[in-house]
């Protein structure tokens, strides 16, 4: 976006901060070895990075800042390597669910609070304070739902690509009840995302 979005002061600031270093230099930096979880990683991240880049050129009026929702489509996963999740090839120690909340602690490290947003918020659907109190989750007690308008597509375009089946794009339905699982909240947040953006 330019100086015509209602997101330039946004813009203009990100666009400062990730001049410094882009996304494959930063995953370059907590992924230095070219190994199985690199690849993953990075194949996964373009998938969803492609596919939120399409919601942003079927909605212009949804003013999207393409450099919020292509750096933060290719970082959102960045925290993973510190979770433990050997199916994935991620042999570190957190729970996975940590995986967001850690990548978001990565980035605004960096100096990227809001890359640490689309991070922090992309798990499910989002999560609410009372989701993670309820399903006894190991993550804060705080709000980690999608907000901006880059923080839903990101999180919209991540649910469609597994990391544990890389060839698989998964159905709407599909998506829709596997998150039923987790309560009716995300399940339903994901249909109106579905709607608006598809």
């Amino acid at each position: 976006g330019g100086s015509g979005t209602r997101l330039y002061p946004i813009t203009k600031g990100i666009s400062k901060q990730i001049l410094g270093m882009t996304a494959i230099e930063l995953i370059d930096k907590y992924y230095p070895e070219d190994n199985e979880l690199k690849r993953m990683l990075l194949k996964h991240s373009r998938q969803v990075c492609e596919k939120a880049l399409n919601v942003l050129h079927l909605h212009p009026e949804l003013n999207l800042n393409e450099e919020v929702v292509r750096e933060g489509a290719m970082l959102h996963d960045i925290g993973i390597y510190l979770t433990h999740a050997p199916s994935i090839h991620c042999y570190g120690e957190a729970h996975y669910l940590l995986h967001g909340y850690l990548g978001g602690e990565i980035l605004r490290k960096e100096g990227l609070p809001i890359l640490a947003r689309i991070c922090e918020r992309h798990t499910g659907a989002g999560l609410t304070r009372d989701d993670i109190i309820r399903q006894q989750l190991p993550l804060p007690h705080e709000d980690f739902l999608p907000e901006t308008n880059e923080e839903k597509v990101v999180c919209y375009a991540d649910k469609f690509y597994s990391k544990s089946n890389m060839n698989c794009v998964k159905t709407p339905d599909e998506i829709y009840h596997g998150l039923l699982r987790f309560g009716k909240d995300g399940a339903e947040r994901f249909r109106r995302w579905h709607d608006q953006f598809k």
